[in-house]
């Protein structure tokens, strides 16, 4: 549990630094823009133009009070007041168009993004999958992408629009009176450094209490997931407990974030509001003594207070900027993971080339994440076409990796895996899936309807193809007892069926999918006698004329089988029919054997 909540709570911690290697990520990102740059490159111009409308208005207010406050024709006045209004509504409809253009850009670029990493997730090898969590990388397509929407349409436009407003608001504050702007920037960079830093410090005590917060979510998660477990060994109130200290620490978090939040809202009041009355008792002085203008005066106050207020909300903007490039580091480490060498579509000529045999040749192999632990070693074997092959032996001697290196999940550490001669190493790994059918003992079906999830060995399949397939699997016969038929919904992961009818429905899947490989993965170990023996019908249905591996515990499903392979702590200990195997008395299958009996 504590290594979940480290996965959970990762996502919340991406206030990264803004480094050389996170601008050249955000520059990739860019590229996904090039479709559409010239709608984007419109939208900054309409960024820029309303931007600088917005400078344009504390001057035209500055000289609309000096004309009120001499001897100006009243016609002056009303060209000031036309001219405001004109920079209103030019102001008005250009971020109108701004914000419609960026929208519309954002949401297809968005949509690019998402297919392609959804595109190149799902073409990741097993081994990408060992070493990332699915919660991890669900958040990674939507919390990630959703902050690079957040940025493409409003994040970027807001620091650009700061940026031209400080930049062009201090060059109008000195060109309106040089005196005072030394005057103001003798104060306000102490004021903003001060803020600047204690900001930073606020965001940390955030981020903690994100944390706590992401930590209390996790264990709602778990309990909701495992609600049987919970009910079962009836901790519910273990779990109201786990999840009251958890709250705790939230509460104390956000108490803590909270209190020097509002000491430093107050602070920043104080700074901003006291620079301000400073540059006017500074500009009143001025004024008094003829060096300025009244209309001068008014402008320069609202110029600063456009660049106070515009420079206070430039540390949020960094912030989500920061989390944003977080999120782009995110994603391209996804990006960056090699995808396996899949094929679109295999024809049905190239399918019909594989005749089932294989050959094992000197393998070994361990998973990537226990490099120095060998769960096969030295396995020498040949499987005949057609041929029927059971793999026994304890719990963890290799069988189930035994198939899995045969569907290319993983690749062979040494040693090598041949299909009618050819390595496996040079078959393009669609067209050997295609060729291999797993039924494995926990059957995962999606929430759809039986007709989908059986359809999903051949989605090309027709009606009368998925009914006898349902047929031969003998599935129709709890089929046709459901009022939908083939559409009757199975619920997340096939829950409102039972193990058996579950169990047939893979075996429909794999029927209608006529592999020349089939694998059979513990398929009936945990269903009850009446059910087992409606699998075992299909089963045989479905071996016909097929290369067929079966694992299994309970040997006595295997006896018929054409040759028998014990494995023993990875290796290949005895091989042979079971009559052959029975005669050695010392042999490690006829003492599995003599256990079975006897319990």
């Amino acid at each position: 549990m504590r290594g979940h909540n480290r996965n959970t709570t990762s996502n919340y911690d991406n206030n990264k630094k803004i480094t050389g290697e996170g601008l050249r990520n955000v520059l990739r990102l860019f590229s996904y823009i090039k479709p559409y740059r010239v709608e984007y490159t419109i939208g900054m111009v309409f960024l820029l133009v309303s931007s600088l409308a917005n400078l344009a208005f504390p001057k035209l207010l500055g000289d609309l009070v000096d004309a009120g406050t001499t001897d100006s024709l009243p016609e002056n006045l009303t060209k000031i007041v036309l001219l405001l209004v004109l920079i209103l509504v030019i102001q008005a409809v250009f971020s109108w168009f701004r914000v419609v253009i960026f929208v519309n850009v954002t949401e297809k670029t968005m949509a690019d993004i998402r297919r392609f990493t959804y595109n190149h997730l799902i073409k990741l090898p097993l081994v990408f999958f060992d070493k990332h969590r699915v919660g991890e990388l669900n958040s990674r397509i939507s919390s990630d992408i959703s902050m690079l929407h957040e940025t493409f349409t409003t994040t970027l436009a807001d620091f650009i629009r700061q940026m031209v407003i400080i930049l062009g608001g201090v060059g109008l504050l000195i060109y309106t009176s040089p005196q005072l702007t030394v005057f103001m920037l003798a104060i306000l960079p102490v004021v903003i450094l001060s803020i600047w830093f204690f900001g930073r410090f606020i965001r940390k005590l955030s981020r903690e209490a994100q944390k706590k917060t992401a930590e209390s979510n996790t264990v709602v998660e778990e309990t909701l997931q495992g609600i049987r477990s919970v009910k079962s060994y009836t901790n519910e109130y273990f779990e109201i407990e786990r999840y009251h200290d958890k709250i705790k620490e939230v509460v104390s978090a956000g108490k803590r974030a909270g209190k020097y939040r509002a000491f430093f809202r107050s602070t920043m009041i104080i700074g901003l509001f006291g620079t301000l009355v400073a540059v006017i008792w500074r500009g009143a002085l001025l004024l008094q003594n003829g060096e300025m203008e009244t209309g001068e005066l008014f402008s320069f106050v609202i110029y600063s207070g456009y660049i106070g207020g515009t420079i206070g909300g430039v540390a949020a903007v960094i912030a989500r900027i920061q989390r944003f490039i977080g999120a782009t580091e995110d994603l391209f480490e996804i990006f960056e993971s090699e995808e396996e060498k899949l094929v679109e579509e295999v024809s049905a000529a190239d399918i019909k080339t594989i005749s089932g045999k294989i050959h094992f040749e000197n393998l070994n192999f361990a998973y990537p994440s226990r490099p120095d632990s060998y769960v096969l070693s030295d396995i020498n074997l040949t499987i005949k076409p057609g041929q029927v092959v059971a793999l026994v032996g304890k719990s963890g001697a290799g069988k189930s990796t035994f198939a899995t290196l045969l569907l290319h999940l993983y690749e062979p550490g040494s040693g090598n895996i041949y299909f009618d001669d050819n390595s496996i190493k040079n078959i393009n790994l669609t067209f050997l899936r295609k060729q291999i059918a797993l039924v494995p003992q926990d059957i995962f079906l999606f929430g759809g309807t039986i007709r989908e999830n059986i359809a999903y060995g051949r989605p090309d399949a027709s009606e009368g193809e998925i009914l006898e397939a349902a047929q031969k699997a003998n599935a129709t016969e709890f089929i046709e007892r459901f009022n939908e038929g083939l559409d009757t919904v199975v619920g997340e992961r096939g829950t409102q069926l039972s193990g058996g009818q579950r169990q047939r429905v893979a075996i429909a899947r794999a029927i209608l999918k006529d592999p020349k490989i089939l694998i059979l993965d513990e398929a009936t170990s945990s269903l009850d006698s009446e059910s087992e023996q409606l699998v075992q019908e299909a089963l045989v249905e479905l071996m016909k004329n097929r290369t067929s591996i079966v694992i299994a515990h309970r040997l006595s499903t295997i006896r018929n089988a054409d040759n028998i392979v014990v494995l023993e702590n990875g290796k290949v200990v005895e091989t042979g029919t079971h009559e052959k195997l029975m005669k050695n008395e010392s042999g490690v299958y006829r003492n599995l054997n003599e256990m079975q009996f006897s319990i």
